[in-house]
């Protein structure tokens, strides 16, 4: 029964960290003059993935390779058939060009890429570092592209609005600096309970 509950609040916890870490790690880029548009599409997009990462890094640490690797594989898989899925049956959803020319393409690539790399059964820190530095390129690229679109489309106002809202609400930066540290404090609790219950459950 304790085990269940660790799990239980392991995930509650990296849910809230994960919101605060956005909210946070969002007002303070706002302060330092990064567009929202490019808000949206690094802190907040990366944000989300926030509970995914401090899971994976806390299984790899304690020699638990294949949940980390299993984890983002699980996510992936589940976000594409489910979360599109039960979306797409509430209400139909408008893909734009861009997502369909860019982003789906580079998806599909670095999803090949992984599968490439783990069929020596093994990712190597060569490897590893080949997918952080192609993370980092991909992020510059969305600095440049979100900097440099001069006239927004429908969907970037649509986006521009959301992003709008979660900034409209202006803090103290000490108190957004405190978001973002308190969130990383929850997600590690977070992913620690988890990745401890997740592992006793398994083996029992």
């Amino acid at each position: 029964m304790m085990t269940w509950l660790m799990l239980f609040v392991g995930l509650v916890l990296l849910v809230i960290g994960a919101d605060i870490l956005v909210k946070g790690a969002a007002r303070l880029a706002s302060s330092f003059g990064v567009p929202t548009l490019v808000i949206g599409l690094t802190v907040v997009a990366f944000g989300t993935s926030a509970p995914e990462l401090a899971v994976s890094v806390k299984a790899a640490y304690s020699g638990q390779a294949e949940l980390a690797i299993a984890n983002v594989v699980g996510s992936n898989t589940f976000n594409v058939l489910f979360i599109l899925g039960v979306s797409a049956l509430i209400m139909p959803l408008v893909i734009s060009k861009q997502l369909i020319r860019q982003d789906v393409p580079i998806m599909v690539i670095v999803s090949v890429l992984a599968f490439w790399f783990v069929q020596d059964g093994q990712i190597s820190r060569v490897e590893a570092a080949v997918l952080f530095v192609g993370l980092l390129a991909y992020t510059a690229f969305l600095f440049y592209q979100g900097k440099s679109q001069g006239s927004a489309t429908a969907n970037d106002a649509t986006e521009d609005d959301e992003i709008a809202e979660l900034l409209k609400e202006q803090k103290p930066m000490w108190q957004n600096a405190a978001l973002v540290v308190g969130g990383l404090v929850l997600l590690v609790l977070g992913a620690r309970w988890l990745v401890q219950s997740a592992i006793e459950l398994a083996t029992a």
